[in-house]
């Protein structure tokens, strides 16, 4: 199984549609099982192509690229989190190339105004897998010490609406850099969640973040924010960055995670 996520900051990128193009090259060549992206974008006055899906919708504009490469074989499943940029309907998607036998949305901050910057949603697809259920979440958390939207109730809010999955992973963006000891990563772990960077066989330094980005302005040093966590035990063989300007060009704020199990 191979799964990637990608904070994909869209529509906020110079020469956004030819990075769209390159990352729908490299789904192409990895065919990944799972996708989780994060800052999926569509603004708020183009028209809609299905129920709350509008016509410059990033993931249905991958989903097209990878249909224009011969991978007509991937669905994916977004939602609305909050308006970004003023006028921008951000939120968080999957593209699966297995059929989804469920999939869900749900509010995981405090706030369920959409207006409001800090309101954050979650999205999730069951699908099967050698005859596995697992279910996956694309999530993209807040930070720790907001005082308006603490991050530890958006994790217990997570953990409350999945408590009766029996394999899941979550995949995206969490605002907290894992190298500082008794706030959010620590906090994601003892909520008997596995770190699958901590488990691979193979991995490289897991960075995610260099320099000051959106919502890090202040910051000088390099973080790993993005995660994939489980509530299973598992080693995979590989995990490393992607999109990171070494193998392949840099195509958001964020680079992505892939991993192999």
């Amino acid at each position: 199984m191979k799964l990637l996520t990608l904070n994909c900051h869209s529509w906020q990128e110079d020469n956004q549609l030819d990075k769209l193009a390159l990352l729908a090259e490299k789904v192409s060549n990895e065919e990944y099982d799972v996708i989780a992206l994060q800052e999926v974008s569509q603004h708020k006055d183009s028209a809609f192509i299905h129920e709350n899906v509008r016509e410059d919708n990033y993931a249905f504009l991958l989903k097209k690229e990878l249909e224009r490469r011969g991978k007509k074989h991937y669905e994916f499943i977004w939602d609305f989190s909050h308006i970004g940029y003023s006028v921008f309907e951000e939120g968080v998607a999957l593209l699966t190339r297995h059929p989804v036998n469920e999939w869900s949305s749900f509010f995981i901050s405090k706030s369920e105004d959409q207006n409001f910057w800090k309101t954050r949603k979650v999205v999730g697809a069951r699908i099967s897998y050698k005859g596995e259920n697992i279910t996956f979440y694309s999530c993209h958390l807040g930070w720790w010490d907001d005082k308006e939207e603490p991050f530890q109730f958006q994790v217990d809010t997570l953990l409350a609406n999945i408590k009766r999955e029996q394999a899941f992973y979550l995949m995206g963006d969490f605002n907290n850099d894992a190298s500082i000891k008794g706030e959010g990563y620590d906090y994601l772990l003892s909520q008997g969640l596995y770190d699958l960077y901590n488990q691979a066989e193979e991995k490289d330094h897991g960075i995610t973040v260099e320099g000051k980005i959106d919502g890090w302005s202040q910051n000088t040093q390099n973080l790993r924010l993005d995660l994939i966590l489980s509530n299973v035990s598992i080693q995979p063989r590989c995990l490393k960055t992607v999109f990171n300007g070494r193998e392949q060009p840099i195509i958001s704020d964020h680079f992505g995670i892939e991993v192999k199990i």
